[in-house]
This record gives structure tokens, sequence and C-alpha cells, in this order.
């Protein structure tokens, strides 16, 4: 690579600025921040409401590309695999023909656009970087959204070939980095990088802030999910723990967000007569402290089995905010031993509703000191999970591998 240019930095993933999906948002805070010593392109799709988004622009010093894909609502697995196959297959075409990169980089968001990064990166000669946000096919399989033994076979064997081929692999924590190497990828070849919050912009604001007193939240106990409501999250058990906390007048529990299983969720909370809960769609970037900063605590929900396949990446945000957290998911996932090591919160088992209403009744009653694990929750993420430490990491090992 000559010296007189920067790196060329290509990025492959459906999701991108200005998506509210986790991973856009993750990439989109990456890669305008590696813009500054890189030449970056990043290759994504046609989100779904933003179909008149212009298909080539620059924002923030990134070059954008979006291939055409259909952009179907989510919630129905078969609209998923349309928007998975094209923009897959667009991506491949239009990876293979463009301009030749130092280093290609890509999540796994969809789980297999991986192999199409290493076809392009094999193409060009280039090193490939693979951040494994989740570990497929196995996090479909525990949620039982995945049943065909052919299929789940194939996938095996395209996540086997990226894992054992890619340059260096990103696992976003300690239990997932075991969990690839399980499935085979090179132990020399694994690094671990956890998932950030930019903490200058999310900051812990009043619990009587504006965006509070305008939805009613202010006089309220709130207990808050913000993020995905999808089929990892356990969101029934939220649900259901309204049922064993009727008496609590000034309980408040808020599910705020979209995703697959919303419509599912609030006809259960209809079914079950739980007024406390509450739903609410997705708030602006520019609101999130306020409507973080709303909650007197949060939860952070994982289903059964998924430790180390899934990192739920909301924590960062909550602790950024100085909110307390309750999680409710197995001991071993990487979100219930960061609360327990920094006692920023309290664990419980998934799928207990009434433990999770016990631990919601004792915050409530006072039980626990909520501000000071607030305060250890933003001491903490300021040191291990800002931005600039992550960008940081991912500027070293990319930089090395441009060479």
């Amino acid at each position: 690579m000559p010296e007189t240019r920067k790196p060329r930095l290509l990025v492959l993933n459906q999701y991108y600025w200005p998506g509210v999906e986790a991973t856009a948002q993750l990439l989109t805070e990456l890669c305008e921040a590696l813009a500054e010593e890189c030449e970056v392109k990043v290759v994504t799709g046609v989100l779904h409401g933003h179909e008149d988004e212009p298909r080539r622009l620059v924002h923030n010093g990134v070059e954008i590309v979006r291939v055409p894909s259909t952009s179907y609502e989510r919630s129905k697995i078969f609209a998923r695999a349309a928007n998975y196959v094209s923009y897959l297959t667009n991506a491949l075409r239009y990876g293979l023909r463009g301009e030749r990169p130092d280093v290609v980089l890509c999540m796994t968001d969809p789980p297999i656009v991986a192999d199409v990064a290493l076809l392009v990166a094999r193409r060009f000669r280039a090193p490939l970087v693979v951040i494994s946000q989740d570990v497929f096919p196995e996090i479909a399989v525990q949620l039982k959204r995945l049943e065909n033994p052919a299929l789940m076979s194939l996938l095996r064997v395209l996540v086997r070939i990226y894992l054992r081929r890619a340059d260096r692999l990103v696992a976003i924590g300690e239990t997932m980095r075991r969990r690839l190497e399980e499935k085979g990828a090179p132990p020399d070849r694994v690094r671990v990088i956890p998932n950030w919050v930019d903490t200058t912009r999310l900051t812990p604001q009043e619990k009587n802030n504006a965006w509070a007193r305008e939805t009613g939240f202010a006089e309220k106990f709130v207990v808050m999910h913000s993020g995905n409501v999808g089929h990892a999250q356990d969101l029934d058990s939220l649900v259901r723990s309204a049922t064993f906390l009727r008496d609590l007048d000034d309980l408040l529990i808020a599910i705020i967000g979209t995703g697959a299983r919303h419509a599912e969720l609030v006809s259960l909370a209809e079914l079950l007569e739980v007024e406390q809960v509450k739903f609410r769609y997705y708030e602006p970037r520019h609101l999130l402290a306020q409507s973080l900063s709303a909650a007197d605590v949060h939860v952070v929900g994982l289903a059964p089995g998924l430790a180390g396949y899934v990192v739920p990446s909301r924590l960062y945000g909550i602790l950024a905010v100085a909110r307390p957290v309750i999680v409710a998911a197995d001991a071993e996932s990487e979100t219930a031993q960061v609360v327990q090591e920094v006692d920023c919160g309290v664990v419980v088992p998934p799928r207990r509703p009434e433990l999770l209403a016990r631990a919601i009744r004792d915050a409530h009653d006072g039980k626990y000191d909520l501000e000071r694990m607030g305060r250890l929750g933003r001491e903490w993420v300021m040191a291990e999970g800002d931005r600039n430490v992550a960008v940081g990491r991912y500027r070293e090992l990319l930089l090395e591998l441009a060479q």
C-alpha cells in the first residue's frame, strides 16, 4: 500500500445509518471514527421505512453504498429471509467488481454475510476481519426459530468456513470467544473487543426531565426495557412479572422499542390485564439520554441457553446514564458477569417472572442502593466500555492488517 494514501476499508453489513438496529448504530459509530485514518466504504442494504434514501452518499466521512434489496418488515421469517438473500446477492456482486480494499470488515448481520466478505477478500487477496455479534445458527436453534435439520447443517458449514479462514475474528465477550473456538475458530486469530457506548453523548440526566414529564413517567417508579423487542430478550417474563405487582400503584413497566415480537407482547399484556405495562416505539437518538434516565431501574433479559451466543449491547447505554440494572439471564452470560463484578445491579434466572417481580419489588421498596449501583456502572463503562477504548483497539487491529 503506497504511503501517500489512507488504507481502504471495505465494510459489509445489511444495516447501517440511519437504522435503529444495534448493529447499525455500533457500526456507524465505528466507521465514522475510523474515517479519520482510513478510506471507509460501507456496502449496506435498503432499510424498511427509508426506501427513499440515496443509494450512494457520503455521511460523516464515510462513503455509503446501498445495494438493491428488499426491505420488508422483519417480523415474519420469510420476509427477513428475502431481505437477507437480496442483500447478500447484490453485496457480493458489488464487492467483487469494486475497488481493491486493503482490509475487508463485516459484522454478522445477516449471519452469513461473512462468507460473502470472505469471497470479496480472497478476490483481492485482502485480510478479512469478522465482528461476531452473535453465534449462528445456535442462537436460532435455541430460540426454536430454526428447526430444519438440513438447513441447520448447511448453515453450520457456512459459518465454519469463515470461522476457519478469517484473518481475525472479534468476539464481543469472553464467553463468546469460547463459543467461537468450540466451533473451529483458531484461538490465535480471535480477539475480544466488547461493544461500547459514547459516554460523552449518553450522560446521566435527571429522572424528572422534559421527556419524562411529557410521557408521564416522571411521577412513576419506572422499570424499563429499551431496545429490540425480539425473541432473545425474554420479555414475556417482564410482562408476566407485572401480575405479581398489581398492588404497586406507582409502578410503570415501560417496553420501548420494536421488533419481531412486539405485537405478541402487546397482546399478552392485554390478555393478562396488566395496566402497569406500557409500550412505546423507539425514541430519536437525541432523546435517548433523557428516555434512559427516566427509569429508576432497567431490565436486560436474555432467553435461557443463549449465554455466549449473543451479548445484549444495550447494557452499555444503561450504565452510561448511571442507572442500575436487573439482569434476567443465565449466570454465565457476559451481561450477568459484568453486573455481578461491577455490583451495578442484581441478577435473576431467565423465565422466572416471579423472581423478576421480587427483584423489582425490592428495588421499589428501597432494599437496594440504586444510586450507588448506577454510579458504579457509569464508572465502569467509562473505563472499559467507552467508544474511544473500543475504537482504539479496532484501529490498532485494522492498521496492523492493512500494513
